[in-house]
């Protein structure tokens, strides 16, 4: 069944192309074209068969690439062109063997891309990097567990552990991983919403209680206005712009507000209909507001405050009194701090059109059901939670809250994150929570809250955390700051990845380290009791079973449910009553235990094989109930702060590119920005070029401005001239992370502020050729 690994050529960015103007349109039959191709090429036709035909389906196993729930209806081939890559990706028979860690040192290693690590092929077996060495060694599993759980046993103190997840990880190896990890002694559970939607969380925590969508997916559908902010779901989630179309058809409008103009926001061609096909497709964007970045808590308040001008000239017929009345608290409050913001601030921070901000304030008070939803271009800014605070704001003052067609809705990325937070992933889990826990297996977890992700980096960097051990993801290439992260991970005494794929987290290590291989999703996980399945929870709280569909890529892998019962039993053995053997021999009795500790899952087993599952309870959206100290949702009071730019500077933004899901590279193209054959481009605008005395093509080193003395640069980018919004630019994730400062944070939730950073562009001086001997 394997395939000989095909040949790997690095991107050389001399030979990048600018095909030019950006698209303004998504999907279509190049979408179609750019799913197949890849997955005939890596895995055949038969196990694309096997494994694209049961992406998403009630019967097949959950997609990869994002966390958009599935509709009530689904279509054969339920899945986009990011959900085909995923799974090509996760699934083609290409392994790495034996032959290739004595080939390639982890020095070598670490000058790799991502793509070219990612291409070498599927993990299949436990190796071992010991100290002083720089190559990693086949290693058995007995072998590999008992290195960790020795380690982990010698530490001083617990607390000298952190414990990463990414967001794919299931429900169920979440809720042991953690139920591990605190039987171990420690809450240093960092995960991957510590850098994407914990600016969510925190807000919308404080202000409704839940920090989860507050919408279904019907309520698309049935909305009269959606305002999409600071996301592009052409790229990141494109399963979205079907939902898009259907509420364009059902007569909804649609506000983009973004600083780039994204394909995914402007047009939809669908590939499962004619006119998809052949014809003009879907105008999605009724609006396009081109904010500048940093403008959108700005551009929230100037329409607050006209929708409480609206009312007061027309009194009674503009608030929804009567919900302001039963269900919030600091309406006068934010009444009065609304009547001291001035429009030239907002113009100045937005840099809109005073009647662009007039007109989305008239489409919002003529709408009577209106969902706002974002991504990671609000969450990574300075001000990420008090924005998503000015957006519930907004929301409420209508009566937008618990109600069909109205809400709010982060759409999030990782397609489990948001059930991995439920099952107990996070430093801060409520008191609740751990009591539950506690009770159910017999010990006492640990109360003093862990280290998220920022804070295990500046813990490593500090000597605190001696043992990384992360369940998937790629920490040291997510997170900002990178030489940082690569500096503070090398100090560690012992770092463990459990992963399907080479990444490079793998080759930046404790002076020990191990790489455990795992089973993907979309692989068959047969225990002594039979075939098992696992469940993740979407972005609107519908959780449902995922069931893998091919055999796996090698004999001898692990589930990821293995792996941690093994770990766990070697490491913390008898300190509870939990039954490790018996979880990794049937997962049904993990979803028992889950009944009985997660709100909401109780029936676990029984609700979760229902025909599509079934949706976890959420206050605001099912009774416009709110779990906040005074009963109520909060109108909130926040000061304004824009970013300064100083002169001679751009605001920057970290993006993925069209060919990447986080930081996996697919290919080297951004078909929709028109960039090929390479990433090391910086768009600007042309207006900026011309300020800053620069000009399309030309070559600069990316200085990141800030005071901590630290010359974070990106050197030799191309520059393109783009339509972004003036004053701003935009390159690629995870490269331009070295820009991004750690300890600059969005306030409160401590996510990298991402969509913020401050650079110089500098020239970089053409050399003049030598001349000849007899020239």
């Amino acid at each position: 069944m394997t395939r000989k690994n095909p040949k790997v050529e690095e991107a050389d960015e001399s030979e990048l192309e600018v095909t030019g103007h950006p698209k303004t349109w998504a999907a279509g039959v190049p979408g179609v074209y750019y799913s197949m191709k890849p997955a005939l090429e890596h895995m055949g036709v038969e196990r694309s068969r096997k494994t694209l035909l049961a992406l998403n389906q009630k019967d097949g196993f959950d997609c990869m690439s994002c966390a958009w729930p599935d509709p009530g209806h689904r279509k054969t081939f339920e899945f986009c062109e990011n959900g085909a890559k995923a799974v090509t990706w996760e699934a083609t028979p290409v392994v790495i063997g034996s032959e290739f860690w004595a080939g390639h040192p982890v020095s070598e290693l670490r000058d790799r891309s991502e793509y070219w690590l990612g291409m070498q092929g599927r993990l299949t077996e436990p190796v071992y990097k010991p100290a002083g060495e720089d190559h990693y060694r086949p290693v058995n599993w007995d072998q590999a567990f008992g290195i960790i759980a020795n380690k982990l046993r010698s530490l001083p103190d617990p607390n000298q552990a952190a414990f990463y997840t990414s967001g794919r990880t299931s429900n169920e190896a979440a809720f042991l991983y953690q139920l591990f990890i605190r039987a171990y002694g420690t809450n240093n559970l960092p995960d991957c919403s510590n850098m994407c939607h914990e600016s969510s969380g925190w807000a919308m925590g404080q202000t409704i209680g839940v920090g989860k969508a507050t919408v279904s997916y019907d309520d698309f559908a049935k909305a009269e206005l959606i305002i999409v902010m600071g996301q592009n779901p052409g790229t990141n989630h494109p399963r979205m712009l079907t939902a898009l179309e259907e509420a364009k058809e059902a007569g909804c409008k649609i506000v983009a507000v973004n600083p780039l103009p994204e394909a995914g926001l402007m047009r939809y061609k669908n590939p499962q209909k004619v006119k998809g096909i052949i014809g003009h497709g879907t105008d999605l964007a009724d609006q396009f507001l081109q904010v500048r970045i940093g403008g959108d808590m700005a551009l929230l308040q100037a329409i607050s405050k006209r929708v409480l001008e609206a009312e007061d000239a027309h009194p009674g017929t503009v608030l929804d009194h009567k919900f302001l009345e039963e269900h919030c608290d600091g309406l006068a409050e934010l009444r009065a701090h609304l009547a001291r913001l001035d429009d030239a601030t907002v113009l100045e921070a937005t840099g809109l059109r005073l009647e662009e901000i007039e007109e989305l304030a008239a489409r919002y008070i003529a709408a009577d059901r209106v969902i706002i939803t974002w991504a990671m271009g609000i969450t990574q800014q300075k001000k990420g939670v008090a924005t998503i605070k000015e957006m519930i704001n907004l929301l409420l003052l209508r009566g937008n809250m618990g109600k069909p067609g109205a809400g709010a809705s982060p759409i999030r990325g990782h397609s489990n994150v948001q059930g991995d937070r439920t099952m107990g992933i996070w430093e801060q889990m409520p008191p609740a929570f751990l009591e539950a826990l506690g009770q159910e297996f017999g010990f006492e977890p640990p109360r003093e809250h862990g280290l998220d992700a920022v804070q295990t980096v500046r813990a490593m960097r500090d000597g605190g955390i001696k043992v990384f051990i992360a369940l998937g993801g790629n920490f040291v290439g997510a997170i900002s700051d990178t030489h940082a992260a690569e500096e503070a991970m090398e100090k560690t005494e012992l770092s463990v990845q459990i992963s399907t794929k080479l990444n490079h987290s793998h080759a930046v290590t404790g002076a020990e380290a191990l790489i455990l291989p795992t089973l993907g999703r979309t692989e068959i996980d047969r225990q002594e009791s039979g075939p098992q399945f696992v469940s993740v929870e979407d972005t609107v709280c519908a959780v449902h079973a995922s069931h893998g569909t091919v055999e796996p890529v090698a004999p001898g892998l692990l589930s990821e449910v293995a792996i941690v019962c093994r770990l766990a039993a070697a490491t913390v053995g008898g300190r509870t009553s939990a039954d490790w053997a018996g979880f990794e021999k049937n997962y049904d009795l993990i979803r028992d235990h889950i009944s009985h500790v997660v709100n909401g899952c109780e029936d676990y087993n029984r609700k979760v094989r229902q025909d599509g599952g079934f949706i976890l309870p959420n206050g605001p959206r099912d009774s416009r109930t709110f779990n906040t100290p005074t009963g109520k949702a909060i109108l909130t009071v926040n000061e304004l702060e824009h970013v300064e730019r100083p002169a001679g500077t751009l605001i920057l933004q970290t993006m993925r590119s069209h060919d990447q899901f986080n930081t996996t590279i697919y290919g080297h193209n951004d078909r929709y920005r028109g960039i090929r054959k390479g990433r090391e481009v910086v768009f600007v605008n042309p207006a900026d070029l011309t300020e800053l005395g620069l000009a399309d093509g030309q070559h600069v080193d990316i200085h990141g401005v800030y005071s901590d003395g630290v010359d974070r640069v990106l050197r030799n980018y191309r520059v393109v001239s783009y339509p972004s919004a003036r004053g701003c630019a935009a390159a690629y994730y995870p490269e331009a992370n070295v820009l991004v400062p750690l300890e600059s944070v969005a306030e409160g939730s401590q996510t990298p502020a991402s969509k913020a950073v401050i650079v110089r562009l500098e020239p970089v001086p053409v050399l003049e050729e030598e001349p000849t001997a007899w020239g």
